[in-house]
């Protein structure tokens, strides 16, 4: 070939036989052929890098070990989604694949999404749990005793599902309760945020405000899969029931359900019915403990009355009389009496031989002024002698009046003097009953100043007979000025 065939570098190039797009009718192409091909698919795969937007949209990539595929929800699909998308999670979605000309990029435009499996869900659940349980948020160390008798219960869960109206029942029917609700989606976009804001609400309400802040909460919903279920196993719902300083019943699902907020709360029910039955005891059961307790201690009360009762007459049968206890106590001061007036005159007779032998050796070595001062010096000393004589025996004598005044203000006596009477029968016993004496029986009426013989009819009333000669002591003489107690001297 020769060299004439090659165009020169600087000469134009003859334009190839190819039609001329601009970039938006070559993009505008390809997201029509994408669209076309891929109206409607269904796409297995990891998610990757999830971003929820203040639009709500989210924004998400799917992921294998070889490529990586972008994904957006718009809001409206994304709040019907059944669980809570997380990265990690393996999901097959359904939707449309398009392109993004703004960014050459070709993504997936998703209008369901499921997990891959339930295996794939209930492993995120099992690691989760042990995230949450190495934290400690699951021990049995935060759990707190729930309330026996809880004034006010705050319940979360739906306002119109069968759930609140069978907790509303349920309680009617053991314990009638004041019931705040704090209504919130149990599934779906926003469910878990709802509820862990409901819990933490409650705990944020003061006591003695205008609503009242519960003593117990029931966070409950009905059953479901695995799926419906997902708001009460979100880290968010979890964390709050833990930090919740108000007792809290778990009643999430039917028996067989699990979630994470069964570990974190105080008491798990199996059903919110059963929740309901934890919270109250039966009020019918509590009035029939109550009677019941109110008759033992009725009956323990009178046995130990009765047991004081017999140990009191016991007591008193083994007590002496009062005009012993005076003549025990009028000895004794006749002895104490003699005793001290010996010894005053025997101290007197030593005192006075002592200053008479003292005069007798000092009288011819004194002179008169001085025995006059010795005998002044003596005469005193005799002076205090006799005070402190006449001392010691007014106050021996008060204490054995007051004492005697003692002894006659609890004798028998002083009740008769008010009014009553000692009854006794022929042999000398007192009658305590009315029902002891027969009639035709003679009885004894003693009086304060004396005693009179009654007989007893058919009808119970004593006849009076002719009194029989006082055999009353004879009456004290009132005591003196003194007290009764003369001067030994």
């Amino acid at each position: 070939m020769s060299e004439s065939q090659y165009p020169a570098d600087n000469e134009p190039t003859a334009a190839p036989n190819l039609p001329e797009y601009s970039v938006s009718e070559i993009s505008g192409a390809v997201k029509r052929t994408v669209e076309d091909t891929f109206g409607y698919v269904r796409v297995r795969g990891e998610i990757s890098g999830l971003t929820r937007a203040r639009s709500g949209h989210v924004y998400l990539s799917m992921k294998d070990d070889k490529a990586v595929l972008d994904a957006v929800i718009w809001r409206g699909n994304a709040s019907r989604l059944r669980f809570r998308p997380e990265d990690g999670l393996e999901v097959i979605c359904t939707g449309r694949l398009t392109t993004y000309p703004a960014r050459s990029r070709y993504q997936l435009v998703v209008e369901a999404m499921e997990p891959a499996g339930v295996g794939a869900l209930m492993a995120l659940l099992e690691e989760r749990r042990k995230a949450l349980t190495a934290e400690g948020l699951f021990d049995e160390a935060r759990k707190r005793p729930l309330p026996f008798l809880p004034a006010v219960i705050g319940v979360v869960t739906s306002p119109t599902g069968a759930v609140i109206r069978d907790i509303l029942h349920r309680l009617r029917d053991r314990f009638p309760s004041r019931v705040l609700l704090w209504p919130v989606l149990v599934q779906g976009e926003g469910a878990a945020e709802q509820v862990a804001a409901a819990i933490r609400g409650f705990n944020r309400l003061s006591p003695g405000g205008a609503v009242p802040r519960p003593d117990l909460l029931i966070v409950a919903r009905g059953g479901g899969s695995v799926e419906d279920l997902w708001a009460f196993n979100e880290e968010v719902v979890v964390r709050a029931a833990a930090d919740s300083a108000i007792p809290l019943i778990s009643a999430v699902g039917h028996e067989t359900d699990t979630t994470l907020i069964d570990f974190a709360s105080d008491r798990r029910a199996p059903t919110p019915t059963a929740a309901a039955e934890i919270a109250v005891p039966v009020r019918a059961e509590l009035v029939a403990t109550v009677q019941d307790l109110q008759r033992r201690l009725q009956l323990g009360m009178s046995r130990l009355l009765g047991e004081r009762r017999r140990a009191l007459e016991g007591l008193g049968r083994g007590l002496r009389g009062p005009q012993d206890l005076l003549a025990l106590a009028q000895q004794r001061w006749d002895d104490v009496t003699l005793r001290l007036e010996r010894a005053l005159l025997q101290l007197r007779d030593r005192r006075q031989q002592r200053l008479a032998d003292l005069a007798a050796r000092l009288r011819p070595l004194l002179v008169t002024r001085e025995i006059d001062a010795a005998r002044q010096s003596v005469q005193a000393a005799f002076e205090r002698l006799n005070r402190a004589e006449r001392l010691v025996l007014r106050d021996a004598g008060q204490r054995l009046a007051s004492r005697q005044q003692l002894l006659e203000a609890f004798s028998y006596q002083r009740v008769l003097e008010r009014g009553f009477a000692v009854i006794s029968g022929a042999d000398g016993a007192v009658i305590k009953s009315a029902a002891t004496p027969v009639p035709g029986q003679p009885l004894s009426v003693r009086f304060h100043d004396g005693s009179i013989v009654a007989t007893v009819d058919g009808d119970g009333e004593g006849t009076p007979a002719v009194p029989p000669p006082s055999r009353g002591r004879p009456r004290r003489r009132k005591p003196g000025p003194d007290g009764g107690q003369g001067d030994l001297f």
